[in-house]
């Protein structure tokens, strides 16, 4: 067996513990360096470590982490960044004509696989000390696909274009108006036709720094896709948009199909990547210590092999417990306890805009799902809720007590996460009941002695939803929980939410444009139509079946149900399924139907 030795830099503090590691480690105490303290930071030295885990288990920050791998899987190491550093092992491999899914955890190794596919990583095989040359990298792949990929990269014959995962990082590197930087990258002469498809139009004079996340996501994929390239390369082209617009980028997307084009794209949406992909890579390992990447499956094949947790293929198991899904049933009419909270109809008027929301009525242990575009008020109706905004009339919704959890999320709060947690769980802190339904599933375990102003945009997502849940409340509203986060992350997320309203007999809000996480977590929905950014409409609150048939026949698009794990699948656009759905008009799923 060969051991990975990771050390988390972030979480090593070794003032604040008295480097227990080193003092307990007894590869030290028997005069060999096993660990030692550079900068500050613990190094371990993988010749002499034994790999007793007694470092693990001492370290009170969880900084460290040692894994036993098969030998033989050393000879497939494609990159590693350093000692005690993530390392990767194999590569997907790409196929002109075909649009490859990468799925995984965060911190597996997908954006880092795209950064090397496209060139701004190089290939060091493992040996970070002496990276190999392209006449060694290319040895190496010798007799696959990746061998001729690589060779074309050293050559300088291979085009790529590549869109990051970070848009928001782009008005930082890149300044002026959305249509002249577009106009400037149309080498396929298809701008016309992707700004309308994806919605440029409306912000095409905007200078870049006044867009929003959504908008900044839609024009990276437009240049991206415009660009003249072999192989297009585009890490989580959904974030941050609402279902339609994920549908109409997944489109565009697949587009690039028809011209033969390589096409490899990382995503977390398991609708829109079963949607846009012909094949799947699934990355399992150690969320930043390794990541192994699996053989190219069929679509459904990949995404049922991430959810169950095992590669046939290759024997290997990598979760103790399959992630399934339960079918709805399709006509009961849901009934759970009393009413909580009832409104009449409300207006809310903004310059330009206008929000219409019908009467409804919540009861207590359901959670609601709201769906709808972007700009369309959804965000205003939780505000209203959580009375934060007053209605045109006046009235405020302050009779409950209400736990909020905003849309956008900062790092306001200066100190640790264990810290800000207590301070709001109080004596629910210690209980055993809110480490196993609250901290576990969310993965806050982990990041209780980390500073909040150096946690990831993934790790402040599950502290905040962690902080929504521990408050004492009737009523939790949560604006687009699962942004950042991975689809563990997300179903994890999902399950925490509806212990907390179960266990306290509570009623919870949830605003979520993933539609497989709303189809996991919601009782019943409410959708929201109208024309974004100009009015904005409620629509009564309605069952899953009948609130989801509603919205994806306005998205034009039709759902059956993977007979395996039950998850909801999106039919391809004029395949014969979704022409029988659209005439029965059951866009949602029939149960009999067979994948």
């Amino acid at each position: 067996m060969t051991r990975v030795a990771v050390l988390d830099a972030d979480k090593c503090k070794p003032k604040r513990c008295n480097r227990l590691c080193y003092r307990f480690c007894p590869m030290v105490r028997s005069h060999k360096e096993a660990i030692k303290f550079e900068h500050g930071k613990a190094v371990i030295i993988e010749a002499l470590c034994s790999g007793c885990g007694i470092c693990i288990k001492k370290c009170p920050f969880k900084a460290i982490s040692i894994v036993n791998l098969p030998d033989e899987l050393e000879t497939e190491c494609s990159h590693r960044f350093g000692q005690n550093a993530f390392k990767l092992y194999r590569l997907p491999v790409p196929s002109p004509g075909v649009v490859l899914g990468l799925l995984g955890q965060n911190g597996i190794g997908k954006s880092t696989t795209l950064k090397i596919l496209s060139g701004d990583v190089k290939l060091n095989l493992g040996n970070y000390e002496n990276p190999s040359d392209w006449d060694e990298i290319i040895r190496h792949f010798r007799g696959s696909t990746l061998q001729d990929y690589f060779q074309k990269m050293s050559e300088g014959e291979l085009k790529v274009s590549h869109k990051p995962q970070y848009v928001d990082k782009i008005p930082k590197a890149i300044s002026g108006k959305v249509g002249e930087l577009l106009e400037k990258v149309d080498e396929r002469g298809k701008l016309e036709k992707i700004a309308g498809q994806l919605e440029l139009k409306q912000v095409w004079n905007r200078p870049l720094e006044v867009l929003s996340g959504g908008e900044l996501q839609r024009v990276a994929v437009a240049a991206t896709i415009c660009r003249e390239a072999d192989v297009y390369l585009l890490d989580e082209p959904s974030s941050f948009l609402d279902v339609k617009q994920r549908l109409e980028v997944a489109r565009a997307i697949r587009s690039l199909k028809k011209d033969e084009k390589t096409v490899i794209v990382a995503e977390h949406d398991l609708a829109i990547i079963d949607y846009l992909s012909d094949q799947i890579c699934v990355f399992y390992g150690e969320p930043g210590v390794y990541g192994i990447v699996s053989h190219v499956h069929g679509v459904r094949t990949g995404i049922n092999i991430y959810l169950q947790g095992y590669i046939r293929d290759e024997n290997v198991r990598f979760r103790k417990e399959a992630i399934t899904f339960h079918e709805k049933p399709p006509t009961v009419s849901f009934v759970v306890g009393e009413t909580l909270l009832k409104w009449t109809q409300i207006k809310k008027t903004f310059k330009g805009f206008e929000l219409v929301v019908h009467p409804g009525d919540i009861k207590r242990a359901e959670i609601i799902g709201i769906l709808g575009p972007n700009g369309i008020g959804k965000t205003t109706f939780v505000k209203i809720l959580a009375g934060i905004e007053k209605t045109d009339d006046g009235k405020k919704f302050g009779e409950l007590e209400v736990s909020y959890k905003p849309q956008y999320i900062s790092a306001e709060y200066e100190g640790i996460v264990q810290e800000l947690l207590k301070s709001i769980a109080k004596e629910k802190f210690i209980s055993s009941w809110y480490k196993t339904e609250v901290l576990k599933p969310l993965g806050i375990n982990t990041l209780l002695d980390r500073n909040i102003v150096e946690l990831s945009g993934g790790e402040l997502q599950k502290v905040t939803i962690a902080a929504c849940l521990s408050r004492k409340a009737e009523l939790y509203l949560l604006d687009e929980p699962s942004a950042y986060l991975d689809v563990e992350e997300r179903l994890n997320m999902a399950r925490a939410i509806r212990r907390v309203v179960e266990t306290h007999n509570v009623t919870a809000f949830v605003v979520e444009h993933d539609v497989v996480t709303q189809d996991f977590i919601a009782d019943r929905l409410m959708v929201f139509t109208g024309k974004p950014g100009v009015e904005g409409i409620a629509k009564p609150l309605t069952s899953l079946r009948d609130g989801m048939n509603m919205f994806l026949k306005e998205m034009k698009v039709t759902f059956r149900r993977d007979p395996t794990t039950k998850r909801p699948r999106v039919n391809k656009e004029g395949s014969k399924l979704d022409k029988f759905q659209k005439e029965i008009g059951e866009h949602y799923y029939v149960r009999s139907s067979k994948s």
